[in-house]
């Protein structure tokens, strides 16, 4: 799910989706109006799931997509391997998420963790 801003709205630490992918935004700067063109903002952000660069520069009056990223509560029901089985504190579903290696070794089985949602893709994301 997405919605629609202005890219003049957008802030640092927000999500704005680039090449079809959500990201979080690291920089923004905008540049002053010229004689022949109005004014440029230039947005620099990493992909939620693949933690890849991206950046685009575009006229801050320009309409851009941000996604709806929501942070969810589950509750770990089995470790196997690189996969870890959660239940969804919220409706009860069972998911199945892939384990980030920065998290071995700390998530252990009736533990409650933090997952987002955005665009049809999961992450299992821990504030540490």
């Amino acid at each position: 799910m997405k919605e629609q801003t202005e890219v003049r709205t957008l802030k640092e630490g927000r999500y704005v989706i680039i090449d079809d992918e959500p990201c979080v935004i690291k920089s923004l700067s905008h540049s002053k109006p010229g004689k022949h063109g109005s004014a440029k903002a230039r947005v620099d952000a990493v992909g939620i799931f693949d933690n890849q660069k991206r950046s685009i520069i575009s006229p801050v009056t320009q309409k851009i997509y941000v996604p709806l990223v929501e942070r969810k509560n589950g509750q770990v029901i089995s470790i196997s391997g690189d996969v870890v089985q959660l239940m969804d504190m919220g409706d009860y579903s069972t998911i199945e998420l892939t384990l980030p290696d920065e998290y071995k070794g700390k998530i252990e089985v009736g533990k409650d963790v933090q997952y987002l949602v955005a665009m049809g893709k999961m992450k299992i994301d821990m504030r540490l």
